[in-house]
């Protein structure tokens, strides 16, 4: 857990979301905008190219667990190739 200078008293009972990240390959234009916006840097590009020929993001190695499902990189992504849904930790 991390230590801040201010901690909230009730930092123990706080419910910290987790979520899955679902990338919708064919959709997604290589605009890099989830990969930049990502708090937790979950993302990052991939070697591969999809059926456009664009690099998508991908879930980042040892990251897999990292996501708080803040949204951030749904709500940013134009082409709406991008999303979380929150899970049981």
């Amino acid at each position: 857990m991390e230590v801040f200078a201010r901690t909230p008293i009730d930092l123990e009972s706080m419910h910290i979301p987790h979520g899955q990240v679902y990338i919708i390959l064919h959709r997604c234009k290589g605009c890099k905008m989830c990969i930049e916006f990502c708090p937790q840097e979950v993302l990052q590009v991939s070697t591969d190219l999809n059926e456009k020929g664009y690099h998508y993001p991908q879930i980042a190695p040892g990251k897999e667990k990292a996501c708080v499902h803040c949204e951030f990189c749904t709500m940013i992504c134009p082409e709406f190739a991008i999303f979380t849904l929150e899970v049981e930790a």
